[in-house]
């Protein structure tokens, strides 16, 4: 079997689980906690396999130590001083802990969305775009966006399934507004650091035609659309709409792009 197509294959698993998640939740208003640990794993696989066949093994591995490491640091600071996102701790819904503070499960979500979340960032700044540099970090900026419209649905969520706790009371549905600053932060260090350490360091270039760029596109619109679906569930319309708002013109960008500028290639 040819990685691309085990690369398709995890990507269906993803929509399978997370189909099997909003059932559940949908019918008998359960929510099923084995399936996020499982399908951030599978989305992770997804992910690395996905961005080995474009970018190249060794620039894909630097992405996900880069976005691991930086996202972990800043969740370990955040936790301890509550001084990045705001005051708030993690229970033990989503296992183990980083020194007894950040789920090791979470540097990996990290990187599952981020990953998706640079490539539609990448296909809206124009190729073009000023100096290497200037476009590397606004690229990284945009990225930032992109992840944090996810945010805008997912945090709420989460919260309200016990996965962590706020302990200050914020304006954004119990959300405070500084958290979105913090995942806006993380996602942008993170990238700019990969973006910049790549640059410099591997000269490999980019196969744009070995793997649809449109397949992580639809990673991020199975885990957006489905963070959506189970708020609207569990009587979080608010969080729901305004992250659906968030979220859909980066996808409809994406597709459209992907499409205009990367024609698929054959099956094989």
């Amino acid at each position: 079997m040819s990685l691309r197509k085990i690369t398709l294959g995890f990507l269906f698993t993803a929509g399978l689980l997370s189909g099997i998640a909003l059932v559940n939740a949908t019918f008998f208003h359960r929510v099923m906690n084995w399936l996020t640990p499982v399908n951030t794993l599978v989305l992770f696989a997804f992910a690395i396999l996905h961005g080995a066949q474009r970018f190249g093994w060794k620039r894909i591995l630097l992405m996900a130590i880069t976005v691991s490491a930086v996202s972990l640091a800043f969740e370990s600071y955040g936790v301890a001083t509550g001084k990045v996102y705001g005051p708030y701790h993690y229970t033990d819904m989503l296992g183990p802990k980083f020194l007894g503070l950040v789920p090791l499960l979470i540097p990996i979500a990290w990187f599952m969305m981020m990953y998706a979340s640079y490539l539609m960032a990448d296909l809206v700044i124009p190729a073009d775009f000023g100096s290497p540099t200037s476009r590397r970090l606004l690229v990284a900026a945009a990225a930032g966006v992109t992840m944090t419209a996810w945010d805008l649905a997912m945090d709420p969520m989460m919260v309200g399934g016990g996965n962590w706790v706020w302990e200050a009371q914020g304006a954004y549905f119990g959300v405070p507004l500084q958290n979105f600053w913090g995942w806006w932060l993380t996602t942008f260090t993170a990238l700019a650091i990969y973006l910049i350490l790549a640059g410099g360091l591997i000269k490999q270039p980019v196969n744009t035609t070995a793997i649809p760029v449109s397949w992580a596109i639809y990673a991020y619109a199975i885990t957006g659309i489905s963070t959506v679906w189970v708020n609207f569930i569990f009587d979080l319309e608010g969080p729901g709409m305004v992250g659906l708002f968030a979220m859909l013109p980066w996808i409809i960008a994406g597709l459209v792009l992907a499409k205009q500028l990367e024609p698929l290639p054959n099956a094989n």
